[in-house]
């Protein structure tokens, strides 16, 4: 096998070994075409179809970077095997997702449920797996291992040292992963919300004595655009309400069509038995399941006898018919809590069924999380503590979104201002 360059619409050119090239070409890792990065937002966003296994040649691309840079300024600080074995950790970061990504990674989903984590190592030890034995191949048991106390924030292997800054490339608030999905994820969605330049950021960055990370303070702005990046891309892209609502769509209709299944009245694939009733699922059962097998279903069920099933099952897909969000500013958890009984007796007295008519999303973010893991500056302090715009990122963003129908929406709104806030029942009307 040879090496090869691989387009990408990111980062150009991706420079791949002959010996990655075979864990890249594992059933397993070519299954990450089929796992979509963003779950249910192309019904927001068209063009966000992008999938986790560009997302993870990119992180890798990213790490071979920054490991490279780090090298020029800090010579000799890693060393070429363990710079192999931190950008086969950022290729392989996502390898366990399930289908439609975090989403359903959820035990309303899966008879055996794990984080993608725990699967992911699962398909990367298995003997059963191609790419388990293809890592075998190229590591050894010995490099392999020590791959996997990276992965896991080990410090050591075998009596040799692990530097914190070696799982911070990959995961910490600062990683390669985050890079690559932020600028990937706002190329696919078409969000205008400025960004940020990887390059500089990447520049900017050195070890300590301690083996942590730190920032030169002439990249400071570079870490705010990073920062308010991600900051718009949940506000405006991943907690984007339709998003939320197709989202809780999806995993009711699975969440209905096991129940049905259990019933002895659907029939399911065999991918999809395995999925929503398959207590003892093994590694070679869940890398055979992807996003193709609950697309393939979504016709059928639509025209399902079962109420339940065809009511989610033909909104997403048809788009039509969607249900819409309360137009309630700091609607809370404890807010919904309070009104969600009396909202539901008017929902049935309007003639709709609650149970599937009343739709609630919380929405939970931590914000940027100074002295936890945060961002160092070349003095030791936080980023926080250099930069006012960095410490207004600091407060978490929660909130509650209620979905009603739509011919309903404004009837309701009135009510339930008047419940959790009387001076709300004056709020302007949008969209």
């Amino acid at each position: 096998m040879r090496d090869r360059v691989i387009r990408d619409e990111i980062h150009k050119d991706i420079f791949v070994p002959a010996s990655h090239a075979i864990i890249i070409d594992t059933r397993e890792f070519q299954r990450l075409r089929s796992i979509q990065q963003l779950s249910t937002c192309e019904y927001v966003f068209p063009a966000a179809n992008h999938n986790r296994f560009s997302h993870s040649l990119g992180a890798y691309h990213l790490a071979g970077m920054l490991i490279s840079s780090l090298n020029e300024v800090q010579p000799n600080l890693v060393s070429n095997d363990d710079s192999e074995l931190i950008q086969l950790a950022a290729l392989l970061h996502d390898i366990g997702h399930p289908p439609f990504s975090h989403l359903l990674e959820t035990p309303e989903v899966f008879a055996t449920y794990h984080s993608h984590e725990h699967w992911g190592r699962v398909l990367l030890e298995s003997k059963e797996t191609e790419i388990g034995t293809a890592l075998l191949e190229v590591l050894g048991q010995q490099r392999r291992d020590r791959l996997f106390a990276i992965m896991d924030g080990d410090s050591e292997h075998e009596g040799i040292n692990i530097p914190p800054f070696m799982k911070e490339i990959v995961s910490s608030q600062l990683d390669v992963d985050r890079m690559d999905y932020m600028v990937r994820d706002q190329a696919n969605t078409g969000a205008q919300i400025g960004g940020f330049d990887i390059a500089r950021v990447i520049r900017a960055l050195r070890v300590n004595k301690d083996g942590h990370f730190f920032v030169k303070s002439w990249g400071l702005p570079a870490i705010e655009a990073y920062l308010v990046t991600r900051y718009h891309m949940y506000h405006q892209v991943y907690f984007h309400k339709v998003n939320m609502l197709t989202q809780n769509y999806l995993v009711r209709m699975l969440s209905r069509a096991r129940t049905l299944a259990q019933e002895g009245t659907l029939k399911l694939s065999s991918p999809l038995e395995n999925m929503l009733l398959n207590s003892s699922l093994d590694a070679r059962g869940y890398a055979a399941l992807n996003d193709s097998h609950i697309r393939v279903a979504l016709p059928e069920w639509a025209e399902h006898d079962d109420q339940i099933l065809a009511h989610y099952a033909m909104r997403l897909l048809s788009r039509r018919d969607f249900h819409k969000s309360l137009r309630i500013e700091g609607l809370s958890t404890e807010m919904v809590d309070v009104v969600l009984p009396r909202l539901s007796e008017l929902v049935e007295a309007a003639g709709y069924n609650s149970s599937i008519d009343v739709i609630t999303a919380r929405i939970s973010k931590r914000g940027y999380m100074p002295y936890e893991q945060g961002i160092l500056i070349e003095d030791g302090r936080d980023a926080a503590d250099h930069s006012p715009l960095v410490r207004s990122l600091t407060q978490p963003n929660e909130r509650a979104l209620i979905f009603v129908p739509d011919s309903i929406r404004d009837e309701l709104e009135i009510n339930v201002r008047e419940w959790v806030k009387p001076s709300q029942s004056s709020l302007t009307q949008f969209e």
